[in-house]
């Protein structure tokens, strides 16, 4: 079974945002195969290591629907991943929102 999926991650500085892609594991809260759009970590360095990062963020999407959250980034290898708290908290979020109906439509008088 897998338990990995599709993420989006959002790396924020003072004066830009870094988006990239990813997958969460949500066995173990790993996040792995992260590729940064229009960024190269290579050249400019990883968005942890700058001088004007806050903080990373990730979402989860499912049919239009998201679940937003916080991504840890350890600043001295670079992997990103979340708590076991915040992947409960994933989870616990996740199933509410994805498995609710779709809302109804209005009615006309």
């Amino acid at each position: 079974m897998d338990l990995k999926v599709p993420i989006v991650i959002t790396d924020e500085l003072t004066e830009d945002i870094i988006l990239s892609t990813g997958s969460l594991n949500l066995a173990s809260g790993e996040i792995t195969r992260v590729e940064y759009t229009d960024y190269d970590a290579e050249l400019q360095g990883l968005p942890v290591e700058s001088q004007d990062y806050e903080f990373t963020s990730g979402v989860l999407s499912n049919n239009g629907k998201d679940v937003e959250f916080r991504i840890d980034v350890n600043r001295t290898t670079g992997l990103y991943s979340v708590t076991a708290t915040e992947l409960l908290e994933i989870k616990m979020r996740a199933a509410a929102l994805f498995t609710a109906p779709p809302p109804k439509p209005p009615v006309r008088p």
